[in-house]
C-alpha cells in the first residue's frame, strides 16, 4: 500500500488503476480526480500525459514541503523557491504542464493550516520539535498570540515567529490572492484543504473563490 507512486513500477500500477476505474466510472457521468504531490521526485514516476487522459483533475498538493519530518525549516507551501533544489507550487505546476497535463486540469492546493518549527526564526534553520497538534496550527488560530504576521513576497508565504509556535509558516489572504493571480495566469483552478481533512469554513475559502472570478 502506498500514498502515491514512488517508482516506475508503482507509476505503471497507478495508471492501470486509473484505467480500470475510468471504465466503471464513465466520464459522461462521473468526475475522476487524484491528489498528487508537487515534488518532481514523485511526479517523474508517473506518465502524467496518460494520467491526464483518465483524470478530470489533478489536485496538486502544493504544501507540506517542510515540516517536523524535515532536517531544516522552510516555507511549507511556497509558490516560488529561492533554491532550485527546493519544491514549490510553481515548480510542480511547471513540471506537470511540461509533461503534457493541460493547465485546466491542474488544481493548486492551498493549505488551511500552518506548520510549526520550535526554536527557529526563519527558513533554512535547524529546529527542535514542533508546536500545535502534530506540528500544525489551524489557520483560525494564526498568527499566534504575541506574534506579528509577515509575508514573504518572494516565496509567497506568510509566517509568524515567537510564542508557542516558534517559526510558523502558512497562507493568509495576501498570499492566497497572489496564488490566485498565478492560477489565473496559468489557466488553473485552486483547491483548499485543512489540517484535519474536515470541510473548511474559514475566510480563506471564500477569498480564494472571489480571487479567481
Amino acid at each position: 500500500m502506498w500514498e502515491y507512486p514512488c517508482d516506475e513500477q508503482q507509476g505503471a500500477d497507478f495508471l492501470a488503476l486509473l484505467a480500470a476505474t475510468r471504465i466503471h466510472l464513465p466520464d459522461d457521468r462521473y468526475l475522476l480526480t487524484a491528489a498528487l504531490p508537487a515534488a518532481k521526485a514523485v511526479l517523474q514516476c508517473i506518465d502524467l500525459r496518460l494520467c491526464a487522459e483518465y483524470l478530470d483533475f489533478i489536485n496538486l498538493t502544493a504544501y507540506d514541503f517542510y515540516g517536523s519530518w524535515t532536517a531544516r525549516t522552510g516555507h511549507q507551501a511556497q509558490l516560488y523557491a529561492m533554491n532550485k533544489d527546493e519544491t514549490s507550487g510553481s515548480s510542480g505546476v511547471g513540471y506537470a504542464m511540461a509533461s503534457g497535463v493541460p493547465g485546466k486540469k491542474i488544481l493548486l492546493g492551498v493549505p488551511l493550516f500552518g506548520r510549526s518549527f520550535l526554536q527557529a526564526t526563519g527558513c533554512g534553520q535547524k529546529f527542535k520539535g514542533a508546536g500545535g497538534e502534530d506540528g500544525s496550527f489551524e489557520y483560525k488560530d494564526l498568527p499566534r498570540r504575541g506574534t506579528k504576521e509577515q509575508v514573504d513576497k518572494r516565496s509567497v508565504a506568510a509566517q509568524c515567529v515567537g510564542g508557542d509556535g516558534g517559526f510558523v509558516t502558512y497562507d493568509n489572504p495576501d498570499t492566497v490572492k497572489m496564488k490566485a493571480a498565478f492560477c489565473k495566469q496559468k489557466g488553473l483552478g485552486v483547491s483548499q484543504k485543512d489540517g484535519t481533512n474536515q470541510p473548511a469554513t474559514i475566510s480563506l475559502v471564500s477569498l480564494t473563490s472571489l480571487s479567481l472570478t
